[in-house]
C-alpha cells in the first residue's frame, strides 16, 4: 500500500510527538493518504514523566513506516519549549521536501497531581509542553504555509480535557482548555489565507500514556499490579459507548478527514473523537 496517489499527494506534514503512539499513527495515515512527512520528537525522557517516553529508535520506527508506505520523511530531534531548535528543524524539512501544507501538533505528556501534591517542576513542564510547545509548532509553521500561496491545515490535539474538568490533571486539563483558545483564535487570524485550524478531543487513547503502571494504579489503587484487564472496567466508565478506550488509528482518521479537502470549509471546530465521553 502506497499513498502516491492519495488524497494528500505532493502535500507536506508535519507531526509532532511522532515517536510512537498517536504520532506515528498519525504519519502512518497521512504517509498512506499520499503526503510526505516531517516527524519531529524529543525522543528522550523528561524528569517529570512518570511513564516511558520513546527514544531515537522508536523515531527511526516511524520513519521506516512511512518509508514502507512509499512516502519521503525527514526526521527531526526537538524540544518543542525550545522554539530556535524546533524552529530550524522546520526549516530543514521544508527545505528538504519542498513545502508545508498540514501541521499536527500532537506532541503532549501527561501526569497527576493537585493542590498540595503537584510540584512547580510538573506544572512548568506541562505548560511547557503541552501549551507553549503547541504555540512554537504553529508559529514557526504558519508562515511556511503562507508561503505556499494555496492554504492548508492545522490540528492541534486537544482531550476531552480541553472541553471539560478532570480530576487530578488541573495542569493537564489547563493546557488543553487552552489549546482551544488559540486554535479558535488563530482560526480567525488565518482564515483569508485559507488556513483552516481545528482541535481534537480524545477520550483516553491506547497507548503509553494510559498503559502504564502509574496510571493503572491510579484507577485500581486496591491492586498493587494492576493490568490493563483490571483498569478495562473503570476506564470504561469514563465514556457512553461499551469501550474503555479508543485506538490510535481512531484519532488519525479524524485528523485526515480535517486535513483533506472534504473539510475545505471545517475550521475553528472542537472535534470529539471520545466515544461520547462528554455525554457523562
Amino acid at each position: 500500500m502506497t499513498g502516491a496517489g492519495g488524497p494528500l499527494a505532493g502535500k507536506v506534514a508535519l507531526v509532532t510527538g511522532a515517536a510512537r503512539g498517536q504520532g506515528r499513527s498519525h504519519c502512518e495515515h497521512l504517509a498512506a493518504a499520499g503526503a510526505d512527512i516531517i516527524a519531529i520528537d524529543l525522543a528522550h525522557q523528561l524528569d517529570t514523566v512518570t511513564y516511558p517516553m520513546p527514544d531515537a529508535r522508536d523515531l527511526a520506527q516511524t520513519a521506516a513506516v512511512v518509508e514502507s508506505l512509499g512516502r519521503r520523511i525527514h526526521v527531526g530531534i526537538a524540544d518543542v519549549r525550545d522554539a530556535g531548535a524546533l524552529s530550524s528543524v522546520i526549516e530543514e524539512g521544508v527545505r528538504v521536501l519542498g513545502g508545508l501544507d498540514v501541521v499536527v501538533a500532537n506532541a503532549g505528556i501527561s501526569g497527576y497531581g493537585g493542590v498540595g501534591t503537584l510540584t512547580p517542576d510538573a506544572w512548568d513542564t506541562m505548560i511547557g509542553v503541552n501549551l507553549t510547545g503547541v504555540w512554537n509548532t504553529v508559529n514557526a509553521s504558519i508562515p511556511h504555509i503562507e508561503a505556499g500561496g494555496r492554504g492548508g491545515s492545522l490540528v492541534l490535539i486537544s482531550s476531552v480535557g480541553g472541553l471539560r474538568g478532570i480530576p487530578n490533571l488541573v495542569h493537564y486539563t489547563a493546557t488543553k482548555h487552552a489549546v482551544v483558545g488559540m486554535m479558535r483564535t488563530l482560526a480567525l487570524e488565518h482564515a483569508p489565507s485559507s488556513i483552516r485550524v481545528n482541535t481534537i478531543h480524545p477520550t483516553a487513547v491506547a497507548t503509553e500514556m494510559i498503559f502504564n503502571e502509574v496510571t493503572m494504579k491510579l484507577f485500581r489503587p486496591d491492586l498493587d499490579e494492576p493490568t490493563l484487564e483490571d483498569v478495562r472496567v473503570a476506564f470504561g466508565g469514563n465514556n457512553a459507548l461499551p469501550v474503555p478506550w479508543v485506538e490510535p488509528s481512531d484519532v488519525s482518521k479524524a485528523v485526515l478527514f480535517l486535513v483533506s479537502d472534504d473539510a475545505r470549509y471545517i475550521t475553528g471546530v472542537a472535534l470529539p473523537v471520545d466515544a461520547g465521553a462528554l455525554l457523562k
